[in-house]
């Protein structure tokens, strides 16, 4: 077990990849952490937002195989903060700090909850051009925690990572899928006592998320149809709430499929950001892309819409 963190993919991503540290607001503890590779000319480029057991490091194999396509993308881990709120206003100094007018969002589990927030919180100043929400939810009150949201800061480290695991697959499954959860397990084993509650708070505080704030953006939703910490309802309620929604659905993949499905996970991001090439809101690189791929990936984009 443990194989990801030997593999030679992560070491070559380790070595090539600079981990970045950026400080925006006025309090210098919180650091936002992030890797960003790909084309600096590009200038809405996707970003990825971990669950409350990653670290920017979860999403290396969409950075090296979506830079290895001409895209920029930028992975980050979260400073600590109590609040959507406060994490909301801190993300837009991020961008604001990065340059970054407008950016494509993928969220996974709470950072996919976050990503809408994010969305919601600058409505009427769009900053989020499209959303991929993989294994996320657009209601905390799914995990029956928001009673003891206020409490987690008091608890200590063993017990949040106990909350944590609780949610990890414990049947089961194959080779891939164990070594993704091997590879989480050792993430969640990085993170201090703060980092973890400040994120069990934001993912089981009172909240949800106001679709009309957010209807026009494009959305892709990414699910699996094994065991994941996300209940049916929940998967239903993201499908009600945005019915013009894309649908990716991976047959397994469990609740970390970006590592373990990593291939299908990258194709289905590749879908999602097509419908922007050719535009200023493209995160690849137009020199990557030939006039003739664009009218080829428009035709079976355009199929794909109608089988759906």
């Amino acid at each position: 077990m443990g194989e990801i963190k030997v593999s030679p993919d992560y070491n070559w991503f380790r070595s090539t990849v600079p981990l970045k540290k950026i400080i925006v607001d006025d309090d210098d503890s919180k650091i936002w952490s992030l890797y960003d590779a790909g084309p600096r000319n590009i200038r809405c480029p996707l970003i990825f937002l971990p669950p409350v057991s990653g670290t920017a490091d979860v999403f290396f194999r969409q950075i090296l195989a979506l830079t290895g396509w001409g895209y920029r993308v930028i992975a980050l881990q979260y400073p600590v903060y109590w609040d959507h709120l406060e994490f909301c206003d801190g993300f837009r100094k991020l961008l604001d700090h990065l340059q970054l007018d407008k950016v494509h969002l993928f969220g996974a589990s709470l950072g996919g909850f976050l990503a809408q927030k994010f969305a919601e919180y600058t409505h009427t100043s769009p900053r989020v051009h499209s959303l991929i929400l993989c294994n996320s939810f657009s209601d905390t009150s799914i995990f029956n925690q928001t009673w003891t949201a206020n409490s987690f800061w008091l608890m200590p480290s063993f017990m949040l990572k106990k909350i944590v695991l609780g949610n990890f697959s414990s049947g089961p499954v194959d080779p891939l899928m164990a070594d993704a959860i091997d590879f989480m397990v050792d993430r969640l084993e990085s993170l201090g006592q703060s980092e973890l509650a400040s994120r069990l708070t934001l993912n089981c505080q009172n909240s949800y998320v106001e679709p009309h704030k957010i209807r026009d953006i494009p959305v892709t939703i990414m699910d699996v149809f094994d065991q994941s910490a996300l209940s049916t309802e929940a998967k239903e309620e993201m499908y009600k709430l945005y019915p013009n929604a894309r649908r990716a659905h991976l047959k397994t993949g469990g609740n970390f499929p970006y590592l373990c499905r990593s291939a299908e996970v990258n194709l289905y991001v590749q879908i999602h950001l097509l419908q922007f090439h050719g535009t200023k809101y493209a995160a690849i690189d137009p020199s990557m892309v030939s006039a003739e791929e664009l009218e080829v990936q428009k035709g079976s984009l355009s199929v794909s819409q109608e089988d759906q």
